[in-house]
Protein backbone atom coordinates (compact mmCIF):
# COMPACT_ATOMS: atom_id res chain seq x y z
CA UNK A 1 0.00 0.00 0.00
CA UNK A 2 1.65 3.36 -0.99
CA UNK A 3 0.83 6.77 0.18
CA UNK A 4 0.97 9.77 -1.45
CA UNK A 5 2.66 12.82 0.39
CA UNK A 6 1.89 16.03 -0.93
CA UNK A 7 4.42 19.16 0.01
CA UNK A 8 2.87 22.25 0.56
CA UNK A 9 3.81 25.20 -1.61
CA UNK A 10 6.54 27.38 -0.27
CA UNK A 11 5.52 30.60 1.13
CA UNK A 12 6.61 33.79 -0.87
CA UNK A 13 7.66 36.62 1.17
CA UNK A 14 5.75 39.18 0.56
CA UNK A 15 7.28 43.32 1.19
CA UNK A 16 6.01 44.94 4.06
CA UNK A 17 7.16 48.16 2.36
CA UNK A 18 5.94 50.27 -1.35
CA UNK A 19 8.90 51.28 -3.36
CA UNK A 20 7.19 54.71 -3.04
CA UNK A 21 7.79 54.23 0.35
CA UNK A 22 11.25 52.94 1.02
CA UNK A 23 12.70 55.54 -1.56
CA UNK A 24 11.09 58.61 0.11
CA UNK A 25 12.53 57.15 3.57
CA UNK A 26 15.63 56.84 2.65
CA UNK A 27 16.05 59.64 1.11
CA UNK A 28 14.60 61.70 3.89
CA UNK A 29 17.41 60.18 5.98
CA UNK A 30 19.65 61.55 3.06
CA UNK A 31 18.72 64.84 2.84
CA UNK A 32 19.26 65.15 6.83
CA UNK A 33 22.59 64.11 6.82
CA UNK A 34 22.97 66.48 3.93
CA UNK A 35 21.34 69.32 5.96
CA UNK A 36 23.81 68.04 9.29
CA UNK A 37 26.90 68.73 6.35
CA UNK A 38 27.36 72.57 6.39
CA UNK A 39 30.62 72.58 3.75
CA UNK A 40 28.51 70.48 1.43
CA UNK A 41 25.37 72.70 1.81
CA UNK A 42 27.61 75.80 1.62
CA UNK A 43 29.01 74.65 -1.70
CA UNK A 44 26.09 73.30 -2.97
CA UNK A 45 24.63 76.75 -2.42
CA UNK A 46 27.37 79.39 -3.36
CA UNK A 47 30.16 77.86 -5.05
CA UNK A 48 27.31 78.07 -8.14
CA UNK A 49 26.88 82.05 -7.79
CA UNK A 50 30.47 82.66 -7.19
CA UNK A 51 31.36 80.48 -10.57
CA UNK A 52 28.17 82.55 -12.63
CA UNK A 53 29.90 85.95 -11.54
CA UNK A 54 33.06 84.32 -13.04
CA UNK A 55 31.94 82.82 -16.45
CA UNK A 56 30.10 86.20 -16.70
CA UNK A 57 33.63 87.84 -16.83
CA UNK A 58 35.51 85.17 -18.85
CA UNK A 59 32.36 85.37 -21.73
CA UNK A 60 32.56 89.20 -21.90
CA UNK A 61 36.28 88.74 -22.70
CA UNK A 62 35.45 85.77 -25.52
CA UNK A 63 33.98 86.96 -28.92
CA UNK A 64 30.14 85.45 -28.97
CA UNK A 65 29.97 86.73 -32.48
CA UNK A 66 28.53 84.11 -34.89
CA UNK A 67 27.34 81.67 -31.64
CA UNK A 68 24.03 83.31 -31.29
CA UNK A 69 24.42 83.42 -27.19
CA UNK A 70 24.70 86.44 -25.24
CA UNK A 71 26.72 87.18 -22.64
CA UNK A 72 24.11 86.52 -19.78
CA UNK A 73 22.62 83.41 -21.63
CA UNK A 74 26.13 81.77 -21.57
CA UNK A 75 27.15 82.41 -18.14
CA UNK A 76 23.32 81.28 -17.05
CA UNK A 77 23.21 78.19 -18.41
CA UNK A 78 27.12 77.46 -17.49
CA UNK A 79 25.68 77.89 -14.33
CA UNK A 80 23.13 75.14 -14.71
CA UNK A 81 25.62 73.31 -15.66
CA UNK A 82 27.87 74.00 -12.79
CA UNK A 83 25.09 73.34 -10.33
CA UNK A 84 24.41 69.65 -11.65
CA UNK A 85 28.43 68.90 -11.80
CA UNK A 86 28.46 70.52 -7.88
CA UNK A 87 25.26 69.37 -6.16
CA UNK A 88 24.73 66.38 -7.69
CA UNK A 89 28.26 64.82 -9.08
CA UNK A 90 30.70 66.28 -6.55
CA UNK A 91 28.02 65.78 -3.58
CA UNK A 92 26.95 62.16 -4.34
CA UNK A 93 30.52 60.45 -5.13
CA UNK A 94 31.14 61.76 -1.31
CA UNK A 95 28.21 61.09 -0.24
CA UNK A 96 28.58 57.01 -1.37
CA UNK A 97 32.02 57.25 -0.50
CA UNK A 98 31.16 58.15 3.26
CA UNK A 99 27.98 55.66 3.25
CA UNK A 100 30.05 52.90 2.25
CA UNK A 101 32.73 53.05 5.38
CA UNK A 102 30.44 53.93 7.58
CA UNK A 103 28.69 50.32 6.85
CA UNK A 104 25.36 52.32 6.33
CA UNK A 105 24.91 50.82 2.44
CA UNK A 106 25.90 47.01 3.89
CA UNK A 107 23.22 47.71 6.39
CA UNK A 108 20.88 48.94 4.09
CA UNK A 109 21.42 45.64 1.55
CA UNK A 110 20.26 43.37 4.39
CA UNK A 111 16.73 44.76 4.32
CA UNK A 112 13.65 44.65 1.50
CA UNK A 113 15.23 47.84 -0.46
CA UNK A 114 17.50 46.70 -3.58
CA UNK A 115 20.71 47.67 -4.25
CA UNK A 116 19.34 50.37 -7.36
CA UNK A 117 16.91 51.78 -4.88
CA UNK A 118 19.67 52.28 -1.99
CA UNK A 119 21.49 54.22 -4.64
CA UNK A 120 18.79 56.23 -6.58
CA UNK A 121 17.42 57.12 -2.90
CA UNK A 122 20.90 58.25 -1.44
CA UNK A 123 20.62 60.66 -4.47
CA UNK A 124 17.29 62.51 -4.09
CA UNK A 125 18.08 64.83 -1.89
CA UNK A 126 20.81 66.12 -3.98
CA UNK A 127 19.30 65.87 -7.67
CA UNK A 128 15.93 67.80 -5.87
CA UNK A 129 18.64 69.96 -4.66
CA UNK A 130 20.02 70.65 -8.11
CA UNK A 131 17.12 71.03 -9.80
CA UNK A 132 15.61 73.50 -7.53
CA UNK A 133 18.87 75.76 -7.72
CA UNK A 134 18.49 75.43 -11.99
CA UNK A 135 15.21 76.53 -12.07
CA UNK A 136 16.12 79.46 -9.17
CA UNK A 137 18.97 80.46 -12.26
CA UNK A 138 16.06 80.14 -14.79
CA UNK A 139 14.14 82.43 -12.91
CA UNK A 140 16.99 84.55 -11.97
CA UNK A 141 17.70 84.93 -16.01
CA UNK A 142 14.11 86.05 -16.39
CA UNK A 143 13.79 88.64 -14.18
CA UNK A 144 16.96 90.39 -13.98
CA UNK A 145 19.12 89.93 -17.11
CA UNK A 146 16.26 89.98 -19.06
CA UNK A 147 16.48 86.65 -20.80
CA UNK A 148 13.30 85.06 -22.33
CA UNK A 149 11.51 82.27 -20.39
CA UNK A 150 12.47 78.91 -21.57
CA UNK A 151 11.51 78.93 -25.37
CA UNK A 152 11.62 74.51 -25.75
CA UNK A 153 10.75 73.65 -21.38
CA UNK A 154 10.18 69.84 -22.51
CA UNK A 155 14.04 69.77 -24.15
CA UNK A 156 14.90 72.10 -20.89
CA UNK A 157 13.34 69.43 -18.79
CA UNK A 158 14.92 66.57 -20.56
CA UNK A 159 18.25 68.10 -20.66
CA UNK A 160 17.87 68.09 -16.91
CA UNK A 161 16.40 65.64 -16.01
CA UNK A 162 19.23 63.37 -18.19
CA UNK A 163 21.71 65.41 -16.34
CA UNK A 164 20.56 64.67 -12.92
CA UNK A 165 20.96 60.22 -13.96
CA UNK A 166 23.46 60.53 -15.98
CA UNK A 167 25.90 62.36 -13.05
CA UNK A 168 24.77 60.18 -10.60
CA UNK A 169 25.62 57.40 -12.12
CA UNK A 170 28.81 58.74 -13.30
CA UNK A 171 29.19 59.65 -9.33
CA UNK A 172 28.12 55.48 -8.50
CA UNK A 173 31.15 54.76 -10.67
CA UNK A 174 33.58 57.54 -9.55
CA UNK A 175 32.95 56.43 -5.75
CA UNK A 176 34.50 52.97 -6.93
CA UNK A 177 38.21 54.35 -7.44
CA UNK A 178 37.88 56.52 -4.35
CA UNK A 179 39.35 55.77 -1.03
CA UNK A 180 38.42 58.01 1.15
CA UNK A 181 35.91 60.89 1.45
CA UNK A 182 38.83 63.11 1.46
CA UNK A 183 40.19 62.50 -1.54
CA UNK A 184 37.04 62.36 -3.17
CA UNK A 185 38.35 66.05 -3.85
CA UNK A 186 41.15 64.27 -6.49
CA UNK A 187 38.74 61.73 -8.15
CA UNK A 188 36.00 64.27 -9.14
CA UNK A 189 38.66 67.02 -10.62
CA UNK A 190 38.98 65.21 -13.89
CA UNK A 191 34.75 65.42 -15.13
CA UNK A 192 34.92 68.76 -13.37
CA UNK A 193 37.74 70.78 -15.23
CA UNK A 194 37.00 68.86 -18.23
CA UNK A 195 33.21 69.48 -18.47
CA UNK A 196 34.19 73.26 -17.27
CA UNK A 197 36.77 73.61 -20.40
CA UNK A 198 35.43 71.50 -22.84
CA UNK A 199 31.51 71.20 -22.38
CA UNK A 200 30.33 74.60 -23.11
CA UNK A 201 30.41 75.52 -19.67
CA UNK A 202 32.93 78.17 -19.42
CA UNK A 203 33.47 78.76 -23.55
CA UNK A 204 31.04 77.55 -26.17
CA UNK A 205 31.50 75.23 -28.16
CA UNK A 206 30.83 77.57 -30.93
CA UNK A 207 34.10 79.59 -30.80
CA UNK A 208 36.52 76.52 -31.00
CA UNK A 209 37.94 74.94 -34.34
CA UNK A 210 35.83 72.48 -36.02
CA UNK A 211 37.70 69.60 -35.06
CA UNK A 212 38.31 70.44 -31.28
CA UNK A 213 34.53 71.35 -31.25
CA UNK A 214 33.84 67.93 -32.73
CA UNK A 215 35.89 66.23 -29.89
CA UNK A 216 34.30 67.87 -27.66
CA UNK A 217 30.59 67.01 -28.10
CA UNK A 218 31.42 63.40 -27.10
CA UNK A 219 32.20 64.53 -23.31
CA UNK A 220 30.01 63.52 -20.57
CA UNK A 221 28.48 66.51 -20.19
CA UNK A 222 28.58 68.39 -23.23
CA UNK A 223 25.04 66.35 -24.66
CA UNK A 224 23.16 67.21 -22.08
CA UNK A 225 24.44 70.81 -21.65
CA UNK A 226 23.44 71.34 -25.34
CA UNK A 227 19.75 70.16 -24.84
CA UNK A 228 19.17 72.47 -21.58
CA UNK A 229 20.58 75.63 -23.73
CA UNK A 230 18.18 74.57 -26.76
CA UNK A 231 15.66 74.24 -24.60
CA UNK A 232 16.31 77.68 -22.43
CA UNK A 233 17.52 79.87 -25.18
CA UNK A 234 16.28 77.80 -28.78
CA UNK A 235 17.21 75.64 -30.71
CA UNK A 236 20.27 76.71 -33.03
CA UNK A 237 20.31 76.47 -36.62
CA UNK A 238 22.32 73.23 -37.41
CA UNK A 239 21.93 71.84 -33.88
CA UNK A 240 22.18 68.01 -33.36
CA UNK A 241 19.48 67.69 -30.53
CA UNK A 242 19.48 63.67 -31.51
CA UNK A 243 23.15 63.47 -31.30
CA UNK A 244 23.42 65.36 -28.17
CA UNK A 245 20.75 63.04 -26.54
CA UNK A 246 22.57 59.53 -27.48
CA UNK A 247 26.00 61.10 -26.01
CA UNK A 248 24.10 61.49 -22.39
CA UNK A 249 22.07 58.12 -23.09
CA UNK A 250 25.68 56.20 -23.88
CA UNK A 251 27.73 57.91 -21.33
CA UNK A 252 25.10 56.93 -18.76
CA UNK A 253 24.38 53.15 -19.80
CA UNK A 254 28.51 53.31 -19.52
CA UNK A 255 28.41 54.54 -16.20
CA UNK A 256 25.48 52.39 -14.83
CA UNK A 257 27.13 48.97 -16.28
CA UNK A 258 30.36 50.14 -14.22
CA UNK A 259 28.03 50.28 -11.03
CA UNK A 260 26.84 46.99 -12.13
CA UNK A 261 30.32 44.99 -12.28
CA UNK A 262 32.50 47.12 -10.13
CA UNK A 263 30.50 49.15 -7.44
CA UNK A 264 32.08 48.29 -3.78
CA UNK A 265 29.46 47.95 -1.25
CA UNK A 266 32.38 46.96 1.74
CA UNK A 267 34.57 49.66 3.09
CA UNK A 268 37.97 49.95 1.96
CA UNK A 269 40.08 50.70 4.58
Amino acid sequence: MTTATTTAPATKVRSTTTLRGRLTALGRAELTLLARNRTAVVVALLVPSAMIMAMKSTFEQVDLGGTGLTVAGAALTGGIGTVLIQAVYMNMVAAYVARREDLVLKRLRTGEISDGEILTGTALPSAALALTQSALIIVTGAVFFDLTAPRRPDLLLAGLLLAVVLLTALAAATSIVTRTVQTAQLTTFPLFLVSMMGSGLFVPLEVFPDPLASACAYLPVTGVMTLVRAGWLGVPEGADLLGAALTGLVWTALAVFAVQRWFRWDPRR
